[in-house]
């Protein structure tokens, strides 16, 4: 099997269950923002050597298939498609807390960069907000498990306090941001 259709070359794609459609379409635009994610996150296992660390974003990598998996499969019965559940938005969850404990309350916006684990943690933040708007947007075409909005919006905030994470490990200060001629008349 080749690995070129020709299909796209009408712009034009194959989206499971629904036949051909346009590239321009929300879902395609969803799994671009999904699969975009999950390179940079490869691109971020480069830089990260904590093995804790390095095992979550692998798994992270595994659960945005799966997260694929439910919104190619949204049409199909729930049991016959891999699905993101609860317990996937839990444990999230419960990884925030812990990092959240150890780094304190947060005062203040802060600059995203710092070493290059954390630059490229943050990169990886803001492009699961970008799945995450996608997300949003496709729920205009199709209905889509809630969970994977819940899971998206968790990842986010995870990797932000991974960002952090990397930079106290290192004593490296966080940057609040400067604004210029505020308050000056």
């Amino acid at each position: 099997m080749k690995i070129y259709t020709k299909i796209g070359d009408q712009g034009k794609t194959t989206f499971f269950g629904c036949g051909l459609i346009p590239k321009s379409d929300a879902r395609i635009e969803t799994f671009g923002a999904l699969d975009e994610l999950n390179s940079v996150i490869g691109v971020t296992l480069c830089f990260v050597e904590d093995e804790g660390i390095r095992s979550s974003l692998v798994k992270i990598q595994h659960d945005l298939f799966q997260l694929g998996a439910d919104l190619g499969g949204s049409k199909l019965a729930v049991d016959s498609m891999p699905r993101i559940r609860e317990e996937h938005v839990r444990e999230l969850e419960l990884a925030i807390d812990a990092l959240d404990e150890r780094l304190g309350a947060q005062q203040s916006f802060i600059l995203p960069g710092g070493t290059k684990e954390s630059a490229f943690l943050h990169l990886a933040r803001v492009i699961t907000r970008r799945a995450e708007r996608s997300l949003v947007q496709v729920q205009e075409v199709i209905e889509i498990n809630p969970e994977t909005l819940r899971y998206v919006n968790r990842l986010s905030d995870y990797f932000f306090m991974l960002a952090r994470s990397a930079n106290k490990e290192v004593n490296l200060k966080e940057q609040q941001p400067i604004y210029k001629y505020f308050g000056k008349e």
